[in-house]
């Protein structure tokens, strides 16, 4: 298609487009309703890396119309202006001259002609036009008429946005009233379309994800050889026998079942009030899990016996997960109901086979414990690095996301929230149309605006990165990923989509290949905290 600049005037190019397209244009298709929620599952909660496909369109034709909706040679020019939009917009104006509105006229009139049956006159006979117009109706002729005009015009007016616009994104802006009138009075249509198109991303520097300095904060519960120390306690004290202690008070690595209760301490004795998260009846706590339990809170009840109760104050750290209690000084009172010890076979050979199947030696088990941790803490560094590196990718790129995009990655989260609600909880028809309405997903795509835009943004970067760098993965791992994802499907009895699944599955494949090779070019400090 041959595009002709005629004129450039604040920021809007006119063009006049040939109406001569080359048959290869894209097919049309509904789009979907930008408010309905779709429930898809994913292998991972967002997509890492978009692909911006080609744009797909149609107009929606009355029943009674059945005029094609492939391109076509139109018998004039249609003048198009594009005006650039914020949020990766465009406006499109489209002017469509009375020879167009005139040929797509006498189509409509064909078409009727054909499915009309119109008294007086046998099938296959011609109807004169004025009677066919009485007997369909004017108002049902002229409505027919501006649809195959939308349905012809509007694939040669997106003709130039093809490479860039996003999948279901086009909207025509003008109101169908407007457009009968205009029609009704001048016989020519002039229209305005909105499409997203694909965002162009900034880079602040320019090619700075090239050398990243990244610092990541890793958990120190993640150790290996702290966590495989805990786990083969863990296992030894599985084959213990619990052991009623009467004879002496509490001791670390005794098992102890308490009745907590706790006030808050205020200079003002006449505002004590209980707190109610911190109270427990017959609570089970293992004396070598205190590190879990509010500090100071072990040291107070070491030595008390059954029976016993102990009184003492102690402070909520400013770290405490529950914010309401951070910095607050209670006066815990605290009953022993019941105190055991464990009586722990010998840690020998002999117990090799219980502690980990299959394996004869302690030292067997021992070394095979310690690997599976050692693997778990690599598995949680670079979970740790590639979650830092995408934080920090979100910094570094400016990006004008389109409205679609934001929305469609929205309920796409927003479904497998509701999935996962679905799996956990039973829930009837009238709590999933709650939250499944218009209103449940504008209020979640209001509260996660934020998130979602930062996840939008690593998305984008990371699929710049993947071509920029010309990074590949091999065919056989799509494949073989495509065909694991549809088993999945399958084996759940849920519905798919064979080409998302393989979009879905190549985003994942490039994400992977970014990450690794933004792993391997940045500098990495990892803190423990």
């Amino acid at each position: 298609m041959e595009l002709c600049i005629t004129a450039i005037n604040g920021g809007s190019t006119t063009s006049v487009l040939n109406s001569n397209p080359p048959r290869s244009s894209p097919s049309l298709l509904l789009p979907k309703n930008p408010t309905s929620l779709q429930l898809r599952t994913s292998r991972r909660p967002t997509s890492i890396s978009r692909q911006f496909h080609p744009l797909h369109f149609a107009v929606s034709a009355s029943p009674s119309t059945a005029v094609t909706s492939e391109t076509d040679n139109l018998p004039a020019d249609i003048t198009v202006t594009e005006t650039q939009q914020p949020n990766s917009r465009v406006k499109l104006s489209i002017q469509v001259p009375p020879e167009v509105c005139d040929d797509c006229y006498k189509k409509v009139i064909v078409e009727f002609m054909k499915q009309a049956k119109v008294p007086g006159f046998r099938p296959g006979k011609t109807v004169p036009e004025n009677i066919l117009v009485n007997y369909v109706g004017k108002k049902s002729v002229e409505k027919a008429t501006i649809e195959s005009i939308l349905r012809r015009t509007l694939p040669h007016a997106m003709s130039s946005m093809t490479a860039t616009a996003l999948t279901d994104s086009v909207s025509i802006m003008t109101k169908f009233s407007e457009m009968e009138q205009a029609y009704a009075s001048s016989n020519s249509l002039r229209y305005d379309v909105i499409v997203d198109v694909a965002p162009e991303v900034k880079w602040i520097p320019e090619n700075g994800y090239k050398n990243m300095k990244v610092v990541v904060e890793i958990d120190s519960d993640i150790d290996a050889q702290k966590v495989f120390e805990q786990e083969l306690r863990r296992r030894h004290k599985s084959l213990g026998a619990l052991r009623i202690v009467t004879d002496r008070g509490l001791q670390v690595g005794d098992l102890v079942v308490l009745d907590i209760s706790a006030t808050t301490i205020d200079e003002d004795k006449s505002n004590i009030q209980n707190i109610p998260s911190a109270e427990s009846k017959g609570y089970h706590f293992d004396t070598e899990d205190g590190a879990k339990l509010i500090p100071g809170f072990l040291d107070a009840i070491i030595g008390i016996q059954r029976g016993e109760t102990k009184s003492f104050p102690l402070v909520f750290p400013e770290s405490w997960a529950q914010e309401n209690l951070r910095g607050i000084h209670a006066q815990f009172i605290v009953e022993c109901k019941e105190l055991f010890y464990r009586d722990l076979p010998e840690l020998d050979d002999s117990l090799a086979p219980k502690l980990l199947p299959g394996s004869t030696t302690l030292e067997q088990v021992k070394e095979a414990l310690l690997q599976r941790c050692k693997e778990a803490e690599q598995t949680a560094r670079e979970q740790a690095a590639d979650n830092a590196i995408l934080a920090q990718l979100c910094k570094m790129v400016e990006v004008d996301i389109p409205q679609s995009l934001f929305e469609e990655q929205g309920r796409q989260l927003y479904g497998a929230k509701l999935l996962e609600i679905q799996a956990n909880v039973k829930l009837n028809e009238e709590q999933l149309a709650t939250l499944s309405s218009k209103k449940a997903v504008e209020e979640y795509l209001l509260h996660q605006k934020d998130n979602i835009m930062n996840m939008i943004k690593q998305s984008i970067a990371v699929g710049d990165i993947f071509k920029r760098e010309n990074l590949q993965f091999s065919t056989d791992d799509l494949v073989k990923e495509v065909e694991n994802s549809i088993a999945e499907f399958k084996r759940q009895k849920q519905d798919y989509d064979e080409e998302r699944v393989k979009g879905q599955v190549q985003e994942i494949l490039e994400g992977a290949k970014v990450l690794e090779w933004l792993r391997d070019h940045a500098e990495i400090q990892y803190i423990i905290r």
